[in-house]
């Protein structure tokens, strides 16, 4: 279905389907106020937690950055794109190639800005944006990953990347000691490369169990501070 390049003056949702190694694979997409196809769009990425998975591209709107673009469509200038994984017992880093081609997908039907896409994501979806963003650096303006998990060293291959992580301290599905320890090693490695600590972002919520993508996406700051950021060349070696 062809897109209107007339502005649409509200938010909303549209649903797409792509083929995907001989199979149909449903996703949804969120089209800000005002948008329109004749200009480039600052765009998001946005991988879901284990309880959104499935087939019917609705559910990863429900839980997550979904409510908040729908409650203030004016603070989130974005096109924002939800892959949706079929099994909870699968990572995001065994879907890779499907969202990476459904976003590639969208970037032309939508005309996303590829300077400017962020890869954002909670819980099993907050491990596959430290995992793909380790994975493909030059093709992230900003990681924003929620009450995520992972291997320390995932954040040396992040370092040159823009980064503001969320974790609850009391939460007991993942240990905020992962966001820690992964937030630690981006640190040391900017501080070894003479970059500063601008880049870096970390907010810890005292008294948030696992859904800290709640109070995250409520920080006025976010969505400013997301569509701030530009895609840079990213060093290899590090």
């Amino acid at each position: 279905m062809a897109l209107t390049a007339s502005p649409d003056p509200s938010g909303h949702f549209v649903q797409r389907t792509v083929k995907w190694k001989g199979a149909s694979h449903r996703y949804s997409v969120w089209l800000p106020p005002g948008f329109d196809s004749n200009r480039a769009w600052p765009a998001i990425l946005f991988l879901h937690g284990a309880g959104e998975c499935g087939t019917d591209a609705i559910k990863p709107t429900r839980v997550g950055i979904g409510p908040a673009l729908e409650a203030h469509p004016e603070a989130w200038p974005f096109v924002v794109v939800f892959p949706q994984k079929p099994l909870e017992e699968d990572e995001w880093w065994e879907h890779e190639e499907l969202a990476l081609h459904i976003l590639d997908v969208a970037t032309r039907e939508f005309t996303l800005d590829r300077n400017r896409i962020a890869l954002v994501g909670m819980s099993q979806g907050g491990h596959g944006t430290w995992f793909l963003g380790a994975r493909y650096p030059d093709r992230w303006s900003a990681l924003v990953p929620i009450c995520g998990y992972g291997r320390p060293r995932l954040g040396r291959r992040v370092a040159q990347i823009p980064v503001w992580a969320f974790h609850g301290l009391r939460d007991d599905i993942v240990d905020p000691a992962d966001t820690r320890r992964i937030t630690d090693d981006i640190r040391a490695t900017r501080a070894r490369l003479g970059l500063s600590e601008e880049g870096l972002r970390v907010t810890f919520y005292p008294e948030t169990n696992h859904g800290s993508w709640e109070p995250a996406f409520r920080e006025p700051e976010l969505p400013t501070w997301i569509l701030a950021q530009r895609r840079t060349a990213v060093k290899a070696g590090h």
